[in-house]
């Protein structure tokens, strides 16, 4: 990897963000001859510490893939479960793509190391999840997917670096995209108190989530919107941003906030039921598939128990799943950790913000409407998940996009990059306290929102201070607010109930489904398109 002596590099694509949309990506870029840099605001893989750095680490449950031998699944049954987990939104034409790679990029990732869970026979072991017609998901560790899946790739990477032009930077936080000649020209990141920019034609924006706009969640501390905000700031377009999907079974925890334990779907799956105190089911008469129904669903159920008995809490019951303890290590470590025991067989649990299923508004290869800038994973909005995520999806969708936005930047390998001028600059930006805009956002904008409830957080983000933009910590609560600015504007601007945004002002569904994309425009959130959810937001994509 070149580097001059004004402190920069040159590559043929950035990747920002190390989950696996990013090392996906990286790695088959890479594999391609292209020469990458791969920035990670935590670390590739740090063994011990308490918190690892990628929402990936943390996907218990697995992936989503249609087994190709099956006689009783189908990509066209994937899709038929995807679609209707998605209440109306979801794109069958960017969704079906997706689906047919999935046993091939599983394949793949099988080629570079990931070992699954396995029957008897030597068949990967297969579960059921909610809004699932059959058991279709593969996992490893029993609920440790996603640490398999990361710690996969990273040796992968750590393995390339040694022998191909790639190259990760730890600690390093992207705070622009550098845009010449109307397109991408690089990024500028801050590593170790260091300014510094990578010069590419291309730029993958792999950065995960937005979690932490709410006082609790699922998600790592890195999950604080970074690409949504460097996205918007370089011209690219949102959608779908007022669906955040909460996960019905976060570990309840007294006042606990940050990152708590999720306790995977695929407890229900094996017959986990979800009770309140007094033993009565959750979502009994709520759904034909009771605890097994799409997660939006769910949530609301136990959020309803919740308002009518004033618990803080429901139960997941824990008694009818076999061998919970080897079955489930990483969520049987998270209850004790959390200083609570399995003995009642009983695990306290409520809804937690979980995913981000809308995001940079992308083609089914990862293109936005910057020319050069590509989104995948949790931050880029396919149209895979439409208005509520189908369980495990997310990793197979990572996977999938990570795959196809390599080829993207193979194909602009050879574009000529502008260079841009890399001296230093301090942003100025709008910025809420990250503590007072999550209380806020968890009052108001949480799993329920009514229109005086968003009106007042408007309100309070209106009033953001604008200051300057130095630390890791200044950069993400810049890109908590800008982020919290647009969910709140698209939240509002959903007058209906669909999937996981709950209006209780307006309980009723649009029989007409569309979607709503947002820009930045001088500064203020923009209303850009507003239709139906291909036709007239694909011009947006170049």
């Amino acid at each position: 990897m070149q580097t001059t002596e004004r402190d920069e590099l040159r590559a043929d694509l950035v990747v920002v963000g190390a989950g696996v949309a990013g090392l996906t990506a990286a790695l088959t870029a890479a594999e391609a001859g292209l020469r990458v840099v791969v920035l990670t605001k935590g670390a590739l893989w740090r063994a011990g510490a308490t918190e690892q750095s990628t929402a990936t680490f943390y996907a218990q449950g697995g992936i989503a893939v249609v087994n190709p031998e099956a006689t009783d699944d189908s990509v066209d049954l994937h899709l038929a479960d995807t679609i209707a987990a998605g209440a109306g939104l979801t794109d069958p034409v960017t969704s079906r793509p997706i689906l047919t790679d999935g046993p091939g990029a599983v394949s793949g990732l099988i080629g570079w190391g990931a070992e699954f869970d396995r029957t008897v026979d030597g068949e990967l072991a297969r579960t059921r999840e909610g809004g699932h017609s059959v058991r279709r998901i593969i996992h490893a560790g029993g609920d440790a997917t996603g640490a398999a899946v990361q710690s996969t790739l990273s040796r992968r990477l750590r393995a390339a670096a040694s022998s191909s032009p790639i190259v990760c930077l730890d600690d390093a936080i992207v705070t622009d995209i550098l845009r010449a000649g109307g397109q991408v020209s690089g990024v500028a990141f801050r590593t170790r108190d260091r300014d510094r920019i990578v010069q590419a034609p291309t730029v993958l924006l792999a950065t995960g989530g937005s979690g932490h706009l709410y006082a609790a969640t699922t998600n790592p501390a890195g999950a604080t919107a970074d690409g949504i905000a460097l996205a918007l700031r370089a011209g690219a377009v949102v959608a779908d941003m007022e669906f955040i999907q909460f996960h019905p079974t976060m570990l309840y925890v007294d006042g606990a906030r940050g990152r708590r334990t999720l306790i995977s779907e695929a407890v229900r799956g094996e017959g986990g039921r979800l009770v309140d105190a007094d033993g009565r089911s959750v979502t009994d008469g709520v759904h034909p598939r009771g605890d097994l129904a799409p997660r939006d669903v769910v949530a609301n159920a136990i959020e309803t128990r919740l308002a009518s008995t004033g618990a803080p809490c429901v139960y997941l019951d824990i008694r009818g799943v076999s061998d919970f303890e080897r079955r489930f290590p990483t969520v049987t470590a998270g209850v004790v950790g959390a200083g609570l025991d399995l003995s009642s067989g009983r695990i306290p649990v409520v809804p937690g913000a979980h995913y981000l299923c809308g995001g940079v508004l992308t083609d089914v290869d990862g293109r936005t409407a910057v020319p050069g800038l590509l989104a995948a994973g949790e931050v880029a909005r396919t149209g895979l998940h439409g208005a509520n995520r189908l369980a495990s999806n997310s990793l197979l969708e990572g996977l999938v996009l990570g795959r196809r936005a390599a080829a993207v930047a193979v194909a602009r390998r050879d574009r000529p990059v502008v260079e841009v001028d890399s001296t230093p600059r301090t942003a100025v930006a709008a910025t809420m306290p990250r503590r007072e805009l999550q209380d806020r956002m968890t009052r108001s904008v949480a799993l329920r929102r009514d229109a005086a409830g968003l009106a007042a957080v408007a309100a309070d983000l209106a009033g953001a201070t604008a200051r300057p933009v130095r630390t890791v910590a200044d950069v993400e609560e810049a890109a908590l607010t800008l982020a919290a600015r647009v969910v709140v504007a698209a939240a509002t601007a959903r007058t209906e109930s669909r999937g996981c945004h709950t209006r209780t002002d307006h309980p009723h569904t649009d029989p007409v489904g569309r979607t709503r994309c947002f820009g930045l425009i001088d500064g203020e959130i923009s209303d850009c398109a507003a239709g139906d959810a291909i036709s007239d937001v694909a011009t947006l994509v170049s």
